[in-house]
């Protein structure tokens, strides 16, 4: 139970941080950060899959997007707000083996912003 609650209590920062995020600036920073290697258009694909419709999809299943890595596929990850941002945080470190070339982004805001911008993209 000790541990429990710091488990909620970082879940919840999770939360409010994309909850907190401008999908305005989010574009901007989309563009700067992610537009290189991934798409804001359906069917759209890059180096890596269109980020149309992501939240609540399963990782590596863009039918359109043939380039995923194996440890991609075996993530078993659903993309969610909070897995988003694990995700643009640290790549590497939530899929080992993975091929996404980013280090990461390290402002919280600037990933609450991406993250409310590719949540309005469906």
């Amino acid at each position: 139970m000790r541990h429990t609650l710091p488990l909620i209590l970082l879940a919840g920062a999770a939360a409010l941080a994309h909850a907190d995020g401008n999908a305005k600036r989010g574009a901007d920073t989309f563009a700067e950060e992610c537009g290189d290697c991934h798409s804001a258009q359906p069917g759209k694909d890059k180096k890596g899959p269109t980020l149309t419709g992501v939240n609540g999809r399963k990782a590596g299943t863009v039918a359109s997007f043939a380039g995923y890595s194996d440890a991609m596929k075996a993530s078993g990850i659903t993309w969610t707000p909070e897995k988003i941002d694990a995700y643009i945080t640290a790549p590497k470190k939530v899929v080992p083996g993975g091929k996404m070339k980013y280090d990461g982004l390290g402002d919280a805001q600037g990933r609450a912003d991406v993250i409310a911008f590719v949540l309005q993209l469906k």
